[in-house]
Order: C-alpha cells, then sequence, then structure tokens
C-alpha cells in the first residue's frame, strides 16, 4: 500500500474511533502494524521530508511517530525512540503556525510530542498549548488539559517520566518506586 499524507490522516481522524487513540488494544495495535509499520520506520528515519512542508503533512509524520510507533512498539524502547524526530516536527509546525490552519482534535496530536518530552521546557509550552485548546472548546479540552498538567508535573518532580524506567532500562530512585506504586502513575 502507498501511504500518503491524507491516508494516515483518514484512517487516525475518521476510520478510528477515537476511544482507541489512548487505550490498550492488541487488535488496534496489529491493524496498525500490518498497515503502518513500513511508514512508520521511513518516517523514523527521517522520510516524507516532503511532507513537512505543509501542516497536514507535517500532523501525518507526527501521528505516525509520536502514535502509532507507540502502538507498534508497545513496551519496547523503540516506542520513544523517534521522539526527537516528532518533536522536531512540532516546533517546526508551531514556528510555521502550520496549527492555526488545523482543527481542534488535529492541533492536539500535533503538541502531543511536547507532552510527550522529558524536557520541562516542552511541558511548560504544552500545558499553555492544551489550555488555548480547552478554551477554544475542543471536545475533552479540559481532560486534554488535564493529562498536560499530570504529564508537566511529573517531569517537574523527577526530570523525567519513571513509568518508562523498566523498559528504557535506566535505574528507578526509591522516590520513583513509590511513586509506581501509586494509582494512575502512568499512561
Amino acid at each position: 500500500m502507498c501511504v500518503t499524507a491524507a491516508k494516515v490522516l483518514d484512517f487516525w481522524f475518521n476510520e478510528t474511533d477515537r476511544q482507541n487513540w489512548f487505550e490498550r488494544s492488541d487488535a488496534f495495535d496489529q491493524v496498525i502494524c500490518d498497515r503502518f509499520a513500513e511508514a512508520v520506520e521511513t518516517a523514523r528515519g527521517g522520510g516524507f521530508a516532503d511532507w513537512h512542508d505543509t501542516a497536514q503533512g507535517c500532523l501525518a509524520v507526527i501521528i505516525l511517530i509520536d502514535q502509532l510507533s507507540r502502538n507498534i512498539y508497545r513496551e519496547s524502547p523503540l516506542a520513544w525512540s523517534a521522539d526527537d524526530v516528532a518533536l522536531s516536527c512540532t516546533r517546526q509546525a508551531l514556528v510555521r503556525k502550520y496549527d492555526t490552519g488545523l482543527g481542534l482534535d488535529e492541533r492536539k496530536f500535533l503538541y502531543m510530542p511536547l507532552m510527550h518530552s522529558e524536557v520541562l521546557a516542552d511541558q511548560e509550552q504544552c500545558v499553555e498549548l492544551f489550555r488555548t485548546l480547552a478554551a477554544e472548546g475542543a471536545e475533552d479540552g479540559d481532560l486534554s488539559l488535564e493529562f498536560a498538567i499530570r504529564h508537566r508535573d511529573i517531569i517537574a518532580r523527577f526530570g523525567r517520566f519513571p513509568h518508562r524506567n523498566e523498559t528504557l532500562g535506566r535505574e528507578s530512585a526509591p522516590e520513583e518506586i513509590k511513586f509506581l506504586e501509586e494509582p494512575n502513575s502512568s499512561f
């Protein structure tokens, strides 16, 4: 299958039930793997460079790297290994003001690499962008803002996401271990 930016966006925003966006489903993961594994690898390797020239193309690259790769590589360090590529695309999109031409749900995913970053400044920017989305009436805008704040607060407290430690082979500090034992400590 020849993957285009339009096909990626149609799959994510039209074919996919929004409940699948944030809930684990082995069946959904398999659909993504079957349809988009090759495209995810291309994007992770810096491919689809021409897609970066449009808002829709840039968003499609971000969906491939920041969302679909997390389904394909669930519980693997590869799930986060190309986050820098997605974050770079988000930054480029913000500089070019691509977000101003996107719908509210599309903007959520354009901003998501900031939420996945382990850099506090990125988290602060993410909270402000999600605060704007909530104020503009985005569906689930308040919930999305709450998640952005939770992500930011974890980075402010630990400097990283403790729930990634085991998968990434990082040693957890005692405070992180205690935190991970709390309800709703991971995403």
